[in-house]
């Protein structure tokens, strides 16, 4: 029989199994109702694969599973689905989980299925994937997935398979009624669980008080091939806890925090092992279990073979409960059973056993006294712990200590409580602190992972800065070569081009300004206060003037600068040529329309034809000239620009004239320095107006060059269409609250604003309709290259979203180089836009 080891403590409470053990196993009578618990078993619950109102067959699979630990769930019997959502579920929490719920239709029909036959020649891993299909978790503790079980002799030596059939708490005996009536079943699945483990040895552990299931057992063994022993060990609670049983049965030790695995020995629990056998045998799914029904508010106990959902109350009531009596429903047995509200509650595959107690025969628990220090816990306490430090660690919310002092080591087993005789509830205590363990440890992994994202988008956004960094060293080492080539050029005597960045000299002129007003207001505000340097903000005020000047000379000055013949640019006269001919092709439609319907001002749209066919022949003559080296002469003052520095001085002299009536009205002092400033912009106002109407006047004396090639700022154009039509909004808005003559006046200068809107959309249209024929006309499409810009920063901006998110250093390395081929393909795109479009 082999030697028998011991456990430190444990405690003997009335065994009270006989009541349930003088009646054969029988089945349950058919439920109307069968709700299903999506989680019956340790790991993630199973996903639903039926709907509502669906028809299923006995063994259909309902609920597959969703990760590697999880288990499937079947159809016990033929109907239909009628719901998926929370229902009552034995749990020790009390709350409700999405069941499925079917109606059965009282055939029992069975989905088709068979066996594997010769399991033999299968494949391990065949042969573990089809136990695994048929949703089998373990029976006796806590439903881990038995398949993963199976699959642990890839990563482990398995020297020992042990059949934990000790039964050890009082009241159960569902494992021990089956021993009895089914061994041959359960020497079945022995043989199959040894095949795929080849496990040198196999033990099959029993307490010494079920006699008959022990002969049972023996007489099944006889002749079989396999090690197997049968150790018949002492009648002590908890004998059959998984790691109580290990030492008693080989004197070995699971390390705390392993598994039995790790000392190669794997438990599995006789109804498992027997829903293997089932399983491979004859193809059928872990679909019922027995349950042992007993207490003394029952009138019949007994073991009860009930399909997986039916409700506690058809149990009852096939064991003829006595509701009178009934005090207490116990899912479980006393000493690690849960306590449940009402009968509805379903059968699970871990649901062992129900005891409907009478109120002699479990009271109301008597009110917790305070700890005397006794110490009887510790001599009972299986795992020797030190339960009483524990209850004070848990109560103290301690709870680093109680996990230094190994408290998930803990099996719950309420031996402590048991023997305690002031009445603590120790078990509640533990299970306290290692929920609130286990969530502080949930919130440290979320925070480190949130901590390893946030390191990653910093490195990320230093890695981009760097870069940008680089890149931007490479153009100014670009610009430092241009500019160097420009100087030698220019100390030789060849014309080149103006070299001022009239961008950053707008910015500058700009930055000059706001400065300028911000002086202006800290000098007004210290003289409307009395406080502050006066001095000194003057002086401030006069050298931000005096800035603002010399950038406002230097960006007119930029700006008036034109291109000299030698340096005019044949890609442009090309482009106007290209546009030109466009417009000549527009004009011969317009008037072969004309012609052809009889309608239009023909005179009209001939001299239109014979303008656009000279404004042809000028482009493309003096593209000819240009490509062939001919000068193409010079070009007058830009009215344009010429207006616009007339306008900004006239503004410059208003605001000067204000400033110092301002000062003259409050008295205050530094007023010859504002008269010498607006006596200053009266000079450069008058120069400039008068620059402009000469300008204005040489125009109209000579007559300018047809469609010479001016570049179009579009921006621009689009910005003006977009301020007119602000301009309407707000007069419409204006218009509604006039009346009489002031109605009249608004009105007229509404229709002005119309007619100035749609020259300027015209205008618009006209500019952007050019540019695409311009790039036309290079065998370019400007509108998809556009569009395929627009969706290269797209998908630019995608890809760097994807890699913050990104965790794996694997995935980060291939979205970081799709980024880069991204980045070039974008960055390529917007480098042949801007040759085609004029900024």
């Amino acid at each position: 029989m082999g030697k028998v080891f011991a456990f430190h403590g444990g405690i003997h409470p009335p065994e009270n199994k006989k009541q349930s053990t003088r009646t054969p196993i029988r089945p349950v009578p058919l439920p109307k109702r069968l709700y299903l618990p999506l989680q019956q078993h340790i790991g993630m619950a199973s996903s639903p694969v039926v709907d509502v109102g669906q028809q299923v067959l006995k063994g259909q699979l309902i609920a597959e599973p969703v990760s590697r630990i999880s288990a499937g769930l079947h159809a016990p019997t033929s109907g239909t689905v009628v719901s998926i959502g929370p229902h009552p579920v034995p749990h020790a929490s009390g709350l409700d989980s999405d069941c499925i719920c079917i109606e059965s239709d009282g055939r029992d029909q069975w989905i088709e299925h068979q066996g594997l036959g010769d399991y033999t020649r299968l494949e391990p891993a065949e042969l573990i994937d089809h136990i695994r299909q048929c949703g089998i978790a373990g029976m006796g503790g806590a439903g881990f997935p038995t398949d993963v079980k199976l699959h642990l002799g890839d990563d482990h030596i398995v020297n020992t398979l042990i059949i934990n059939a000790a039964e050890c708490e009082p009241y159960i005996t569902a494992d021990d009624m089956l021993m009895r009536e089914r061994a041959d079943e359960i020497l079945g699945g022995i043989r199959i669980i040894s095949h795929l483990l080849k496990p040198s040895h196999v033990i099959i552990g029993v307490e010494d008080n079920k006699p008959q299931a022990i002969h049972a057992l023996e007489a099944a063994l006889k002749g079989c091939e396999l090690n197997i022993d049968i150790r018949v060990v002492p009648t002590k609670y908890p004998s059959g806890g998984e790691r109580q049983l290990i030492k008693l049965l080989t004197g070995l030790e699971v390390p705390s925090g392993g598994i039995p695995a790790d000392i190669g020995i794997v438990c599995q629990n006789p109804g498992t092992v027997r829903a293997v056998y089932r399983a491979v045998t004859f193809g059928e799914p872990l679909i019922s279990r027995i349950v042992t029904v007993t207490g003394d508010a029952v009138a019949q106990p007994q073991n009860l073979e009930a399909l997986i959902g039916t409700p506690f109350g058809d149990l009852l009531d096939a064991a003829h409960v006595y509701e009178n009596k009934l005090y207490r429903l116990v899912m479980g047995g006393p000493m690690m059973g849960v306590t449940v509200e009402h009968d509805q509650i379903p059968v699970i595959k871990t649901s062992n056993c129900i005891i409907a107690a009478s109120i002699d025969e479990m009271p109301p628990a008597p009110p917790e006294q305070p700890c005397i220090r006794c110490g009887m816990c510790e001599q009972v306490c299986p795992a020797e712990l030190l339960p009483q430090q524990l209850y004070w660690f848990a109560k103290g919310r301690e709870f680093d200590k109680a996990k230094q002092h190994n408290l998930f080591d803990c099996i719950e087993c309420g031996a402590c409580a048991y023997v305690c005789p002031s009445s603590i509830p120790l078990v509640q205590y533990y299970r306290f602190a290692k929920s609130e363990i286990r969530t502080e440890e949930a919130e440290q992994r979320k925070s480190d992972h949130a901590r390893a994202r946030f390191e990653a988008r910093q490195a990320r956004l230093e890695r981009e800065k760097a870069e940008k960094e680089e890149r931007r060293k490479a153009r100014a080492e670009e610009a430092a070569r241009s500019q160097k080539v420009r100087k030698s050029a220019e100390s030789s005597g060849v014309a080149t081009e103006p070299t001022q960045d009239i961008s950053a000299l707008k910015t500058a002129a700009a930055v000059a300004r706001t400065k300028l007003k911000k002086a202006q207001k800290a000098l007004d505000a210290a003289r409307d206060s009395g406080d502050g340097d006066i001095p000194a903000l003057e002086a401030a005020v006069q050298a931000a003037h005096t800035s603002a000047e010399q950038a406002q000379q230097a960006l007119e000055k930029a700006e008036g600068v034109k291109p000299t013949a030698a340096n005019i640019d044949t890609k442009q006269l090309k482009t106007a040529a290209a546009v030109a001919r466009t417009k000549l092709k527009k004009a011969q439609k317009a008037l072969d329309a004309a012609r052809d319907s009889g309608e239009g001002d023909l005179s009209a749209l001939e001299a239109a034809l014979k303008a656009a066919q000279a404004s042809a022949d000028q482009a493309q003559q003096a593209f000819e000239q240009a490509e062939s080296g001919a000068a193409a002469g010079t070009t007058g003052p830009d009215l344009k620009q010429l207006k616009t520095a007339a306008a900004v001085a006239r503004t410059k002299l208003k605001k000067a004239r204000d400033a110092l009536k301002n000062a003259e009205d409050k008295g205050l002092e530094g007023l010859d320095k504002l008269r010498a400033t607006v006596t200053t912009l009266e000079q450069k106002a008058e120069e400039a107006d008068k620059a402009y109407k000469d300008a204005e006047a040489s125009a109209g004396a000579t007559e300018a060059p047809v469609n010479q090639p001016v570049p179009v700022d579009l921006k621009a154009l689009k910005q003006q269409v977009s301020i007119m039509r602000t301009k309407i909004k707000k007069a419409e808005t204006a218009l509604a609250g006039l009346e009489g003559e002031a109605r009249s006046q608004a009105e007229q200068a509404l229709e002005e604003l119309r007619q100035r809107h749609a020259e300027a959309d015209k205008a618009f249209k006209s500019a952007e309709q050019a540019q695409l024929d311009a790039a036309a006309a290079q065998g370019v499409d400007l509108k998809q290259l556009k569009i395929d810009a627009a969706m290269a920063r797209a998908a630019v901006t995608k890809l760097e979203r994807s890699l913050a998110k990104s965790e794996a250093n694997d995935e980060r390395a291939s979205l970081e180089a799709e980024l880069a081929a991204a980045r070039d393909k974008a960055e390529n795109l917007n480098t042949t836009l801007k040759q085609h479009e004029p900024a």
